[in-house]
């Protein structure tokens, strides 16, 4: 059996159990994700509370008027675009846990001044820098966890993650529904929505400071002593947590090499086909998971649901967020990934077009949380997927590239989405969001490598 010292961070990371000092590190980095998420969703609930300020309608005249909420929607997803896009590589070459806490501070500054603004144009603005912060924040997330955590918990805590960030979302939704009608101290609700979010974010920043570097990011970068010691103190908590010695690490052929990570890395032979796929899969998939969660108040009022049981509803539907991930704790290894990826798909095209139909309470709600919990299976599978399929070296940077195209197709589709409202009602939404997720099912199940409790390292190879 090979000395600690003579086998590498990586191999020593994979052969660690679960422990409740990774589940204290996974909750710490999903708290700071927790008020990202707050940004990504409270854009349906503010909706409502920005139509009866006038500052925004909920149709659009043109594909770029900005007094059309489809104009807000884009703004937001421009900023993610341009922060995974241009700044990804930022965490490759700085380290993870330095990036975490900058892009966190720069999206709660962008959201507080935007949620002070009094015109379409400048909030707007505000809203796009602050979601540049955003997009750096979520991409670094992603690579972060996937290099914590040992190869047969990598779905379980993506899912965990996801778990406590998504319970954001009736958090948000019921500040959303008590708020929004109501004016506080001379402000719109809708502003207090956004500033409780804003502010909260500063105070994850001071709880998070304690996160340990990415080992495998350190050591790639030549800094073995302090990865050692930070995997040293994962295997000491190990120990004392199962009274029994670890197993034997298992490095993998190769594993060791150490080379400085290219933006042209993921177009060579080895990673080209795995990037193209996960672009043309980005650009479909935020349609269907967007599409509705950032619509779902408009699409109940446009079914003639009056704007307060609107709102009632989103929160019920926002309920179940959490739900999915939890589940998923338990069976997120237990299947291949990639096509947890591609049934989600069908079950949001499958539920969606079931929704538009719904005249009910009963069946709109329904409805509405079988498409959560679609969406938010989903959402956990790829987010761990595609950190699975890149090397540490580039991780960050090619993860954000084909992210961004998820953005980018954020931006259009929210003009899209109130095309069809305004033309086609919510059964031409669904309609339009179901032919994307059929296109997610082709794409990722015929084209997706399969990652499943394989080293990091191994599937990069």
């Amino acid at each position: 059996m090979p000395a600690d010292g003579a086998v590498t961070v990586a191999a020593r990371l994979d052969r660690l159990p679960p422990t409740r000092h990774t589940r204290k590190l996974i909750t710490l980095l999903s708290l700071g994700g927790w008020f990202e998420f707050y940004d990504l969703f409270f854009t349906a609930y503010v909706a409502l509370g920005m139509f009866k300020a006038g500052l925004f309608k909920p149709s659009t005249q043109g594909l770029f008027d900005l007094h059309g909420f489809a104009s807000f929607v884009a703004a937001g997803f421009a900023g993610m675009f341009i922060g995974t896009l241009a700044f990804s590589w930022l965490s490759d070459r700085f380290g993870r846990r330095s990036i975490f806490t900058f892009a966190l501070l720069w999206y709660s500054i962008g959201a507080l001044v935007m949620a002070l603004q009094t015109t379409p144009e400048t909030i707007d603005l505000w809203r796009l820098i602050a979601s540049v912060g955003l997009g750096v924040e979520l991409v670094n997330i992603d690579a972060y966890l996937s290099e914590l955590v040992p190869k047969e918990r990598r779905g379980p805590a993506f899912a965990y993650n996801q778990c406590v960030m998504y319970t954001v979302v009736p958090v948000v939704a019921f500040l959303a529904w008590q708020l929004v009608p109501r004016t506080i101290l001379g402000l719109d609700g809708w502003r207090w929505v956004v500033i409780i979010g804003s502010s909260g974010a500063l105070v994850i920043w001071w709880i998070r400071r304690s996160l340990p570097e990415s080992p495998r990011w350190l050591a790639q970068h030549g800094r073995v002593a302090e990865a050692d010691a930070i995997v040293a103190d994962f295997e000491r908590h190990a120990r004392a947590e199962t009274g029994a010695e670890l197993p034997a690490p298992q490095p993998v052929v190769g594993e060791a090499e150490r080379k400085a990570g290219a933006w042209t890395e993921m177009w060579s032979q080895a990673y080209r086909g795995r990037t193209i796929m996960l672009v043309i899969f980005n650009l479909f998939q935020t349609i269907g998971y967007y599409g509705f969660s950032s619509w779902v108040a408009a699409l109940l009022v446009s079914q003639g649901i009056e704007v307060t049981k609107s709102l009632a509803y989103t929160f019920i539907i926002a309920i179940a967020a959490p739900v999915g991930p939890l589940v998923g704790v338990v069976f997120a290894d237990r299947f291949e990934r990639k096509w947890q990826i591609a049934w989600a798909a069908v079950g949001i095209a499958v539920f969606g077009l079931l929704f538009a139909q719904q005249t009910t309470a009963a069946g709109v709600i329904a409805c509405g949380l079988l498409i959560t919990l679609c969406g938010n299976w989903l959402s956990f599978s790829f987010h761990a997927y595609q950190a699975e399929l890149y090397p540490t070296r580039i991780r960050a940077q090619a993860v954000g590239f084909v992210y961004s195209w998820s953005r980018f197709s954020a931006i259009f589709s929210g003009f899209l989405i109130a095309f069809f409202l305004g033309r086609y009602g919510t059964v031409g939404v669904f309609a339009f969001i179901a032919g994307a997720m059929v296109a997610v099912f082709i794409v990722i199940g015929f084209f997706g490598p399969p990652v499943t409790k394989r080293r990091l390292e191994a599937i990069a190879a």
